[in-house]
């Protein structure tokens, strides 16, 4: 028989990890679907590839601006309330995104639907804190957002289907895009409020002695965090650890999300194909991305380690970008690009393992939100920058050499973090 905490553990992880999966996949439609209407938007509406690349990009300007106090209204009303609330929300701009009509109107809709989802990981993140012992994070967390490459995996041939929607009804095949992955961000916004539990002592799927055993390792390794580190939020958006953290996540961000947001024009570009092949082909690197943040996760728990299996992928995902970068046959290319997102992504469960070591409360939903505002930035910067340089050079590769560069910088400033003080011990 399992111990009240393993069994309390493996309830969670059956309950609640693939249903805020499913509400991740659905906030990743949301927000790079835009990379998939860009094949026939930019041509109905005559974007040159800065536009579109600052339009994609602007999302997290506005996402960056209200992440912090996001995430600490979530820790204050609770999970439940906020992200129900986020959820309505930027549902309701997404379908608004049929309605673009030039760069303006494309700026404007792209900050809003940043801005309305702001907070949304973070407080997830946030949340998972509350639910799982640090011994059993990283694998959580990494199964939670294997919804970041399944988005893909799922969303690029839906939105290849969607766009042979164009001419029905009046309406393009873009339009009906935005209108069809927009509505389910909505409905399930409902169904957070109604059935997502705050805390362990809500779940009535777990028993009595489930709970206690659940809050109590929680409590006890929050206290030792507190016991060790009493930061208030204000030093915690002070402090250089997390300052150091947030720079990786930039660097981790401008990398995957300059691959997301262009690889289905980089597709198309190397292979001529439909825009329905080239949703299929696109989905291609994200499912081997989504077996590599498992597999990573679980090695990471059962290690104990952290920073080698954050710095490595950054790597591994560098010499994916740069080996793409100056490959023009499609095969070759592709697995080039499959290599950069299962390295690029890999990383994530044992990254966000790491603010917990020593941060707790409100603090932890400070220090959270933060270093994902910073990784927001990184969204603006990746996709903007290739933009930019594709209009300048007529082609890819010096954008994707960039964000090889950056992935290189990400892992040296990881193994930087081994030097600070309140990340020692356990990687």
């Amino acid at each position: 028989m399992l111990a009240p905490i393993e069994s309390a553990c493996a309830k969670v992880t059956r309950r609640l990890v693939p249903f805020l999966m499913l509400l991740y996949i659905v906030a990743w439609f949301d927000r790079i679907n835009v990379g998939f209407a860009a094949l026939q938007m930019n041509r109905d509406l005559g974007f040159s590839a800065s536009v579109f690349g600052f339009g994609a990009g602007v999302f997290f300007i506005g996402y960056a601006l209200f992440e912090v106090p996001s995430n600490l209204l979530l820790a204050r009303v609770g999970a439940r309330r906020w992200i129900a609330r986020i959820m309505v929300s930027w549902g309701l701009v997404s379908v608004a995104m049929m309605f673009v009509r030039g760069p303006l109107s494309f700026y404007a809709l792209r900050f809003v639907l940043g801005v309305a989802e702001a907070g949304f990981l973070p407080g997830v993140i946030y949340y998972l804190a509350q639910w799982f012992p640090r011994a059993q994070r990283a694998r959580a967390i990494s199964w939670f957002m294997i919804g970041i490459p399944l988005s893909t995996v799922l969303g690029a041939p839906l939105a290849g289907l969607l766009l042979q929607l164009n001419g029905w009804h009046g309406l393009a095949g873009w339009q009906w895009l935005y209108l069809i992955e927009g509505l389910p961000a909505v409905l399930l916004g409902f169904v957070v409020w109604y059935r997502l539990p705050d805390t362990p002592l809500q779940a009535r799927w777990l028993s009595n002695r489930e709970q206690t055993a659940l809050m109590s390792a929680i409590a006890a390794e929050n206290d030792g965090v507190a016991a060790r580190h009493v930061l208030s939020v204000r030093q915690v958006l002070l402090h250089p650890t997390v300052w150091l953290l947030g720079f990786v996540l930039f660097a981790c961000q401008c990398g995957s999300y300059g691959l997301t947001l262009w690889i289905p024009q980089i597709v198309k570009g190397l292979s001529g194909q439909s825009d329905l092949v080239v949703g299929l082909l696109s989905a291609l690197p994200y499912i081997a991305a989504a077996i590599g943040m498992v597999v990573l996760g679980i090695s990471s728990d059962r290690s104990g380690e952290r920073i080698w299996h954050v710095a490595l992928p950054s790597l591994l995902g560098a010499a994916g970008f740069a080996a793409s970068a100056f490959l023009q046959s499609p095969l070759p290319a592709l697995l080039a690009l499959t290599v950069a997102a299962v390295g690029d992504l890999g990383s994530r469960g044992p990254f966000w393992a790491l603010p917990p070591r020593f941060l707790t409360g409100s603090a932890l939903a400070a220090g959270i939100a933060l270093i994902n505002t910073m990784g927001a930035v990184g969204g603006f910067v990746g996709p903007y920058a290739v933009g930019l340089v594709k209009d300048a050079t007529g082609s890819f590769t010096g954008g994707l050499l960039l964000l090889s560069g950056l992935l290189v910088v990400s892992a040296m400033a990881t193994l930087a973090l081994r030097r600070s003080a309140v990340l020692a011990g356990g990687g």
